[in-house]
């Protein structure tokens, strides 16, 4: 059984944990001291062994150690400073880099809790890259210690794409259950949700898409010409992987449309319940109209008022307002139909 490590507690380097793979691709964990040994032997093209090192870039020292001790391309370090954070893989001086983005633990439909991972794939050597902890990270690790073998570093990246690929497949899932539930309640009549909550659903929905979806140019180059020193196997692997991602980033955009119609619906609906209590407003007003006029008229202070005499001059009066009244009623009504 291989020794547990710390979760996520780095060295002085900023390495968090590697793994050797041997000749039948059984992982063995190595420490800091072992790591001045396993990047020499990545660079002997006889060797049969690879390595996976996993680096935390919040680390002070770990850019520079990267420097210093790795000969990495350098697309690799430009896409550490680089602002973009588009998932996508490429080919750089006969290593991958990749940028792979992903959700944290706590994710909870936040468009802020998704962070960057940083990948450098070369024969002997695979080198990953993060400043928070990612599940993707986590799900290879607990593969790795569990027994699981992989033939080559390329394995592993394919790996990473698909856990990625199976957290959003559950992102969607539950923004799927979140729509029906609304959904059932807009049927029912006891909508009581926000379109806020709906549009804030949506964006999160587009930004996951446009952040966990693989840039198909560098993909579609990528599969087409490969590094030679790449296993037909791995890019067999990686084109499923890809297809496995475009599937459900389809799904993710017929949910986003799907949202797009309940938020229609439920401004139809407010729309509605606007148009009803404006309704009801006009023939309220309607019905008090008559008496506030008539009763201003004949509350001046002025000689000549009519009736005020007259016996039956109250009477006379509120005859006159219920007439008023009934026509009122009648002419809101008929423009209404």
């Amino acid at each position: 059984m291989l020794a547990l490590a710390p979760a996520y507690r780095s060295d002085p380097s900023g390495l968090v944990y590697g793994y050797r793979f041997g000749t039948d691709a059984s992982a063995e964990l190595i420490h800091g001291d072992d790591v001045a040994s396993v990047i020499e032997s990545s660079s002997d093209e006889a060797a049969s062994e690879f390595a996976w090192l996993h680096f935390d870039l919040s680390h002070v020292a770990c850019e520079k150690w990267l420097h210093a001790r790795l000969s990495l391309p350098d697309a690799f370090y430009a896409a550490l400073s680089d602002g973009a954070r588009t998932t996508h893989i490429e080919q750089a001086d006969g290593s991958l880099v990749a940028v792979i983005n992903d959700v944290l633990y706590d994710f909870a439909f936040e468009a802020t809790h998704i962070s960057t991972l940083w990948v450098c794939a070369t024969p002997r050597l695979l080198i990953t890259a993060r400043r928070k902890p990612l599940r993707s990270i986590d799900r290879l690790r607990t593969c790795v210690r569990n027994g699981d073998r992989f033939r080559s570093t390329v394995a592993l990246l394919v790996h990473l794409l698909r856990d990625q690929g199976d957290v959003l497949v559950g992102i969607v899932r539950k923004a799927t259950s979140k729509v029906d539930d609304i959904e059932d309640s807009l049927l029912a009549g006891r909508l009581d949700t926000k379109r806020a909550s709906l549009g804030e659903l949506r964006r999160v929905l587009v930004r996951l898409g446009r952040l966990l979806a693989p840039e198909p140019p560098a993909l579609f180059r990528l599969l087409n010409r490969p590094p030679n020193w790449m296993l037909e196997a791995d890019v067999q692997d990686l084109r499923q992987a890809t297809e496995e991602f475009a599937a459900v980033i389809t799904d993710m955009s017929v949910l986003t449309e799907r949202i797009k119609l309940v938020q229609e619906e439920v401004a139809a609906q407010v729309a509605e319940q606007n148009n009803r209590s404006l309704f009801l407003l006009t023939v309220f007003t309607v019905l008090a109209l008559p008496i506030n006029i008539i009763a201003g008229l004949f509350g001046m202070n002025v000689g000549g008022v009519p009736l005020a005499q007259h016996e039956h001059g109250f009477w006379i009066v509120v005859g006159i307002v219920t007439l008023l009244t009934i026509a009122g009623v009648w002419l809101v009504v008929r423009r209404r139909d």
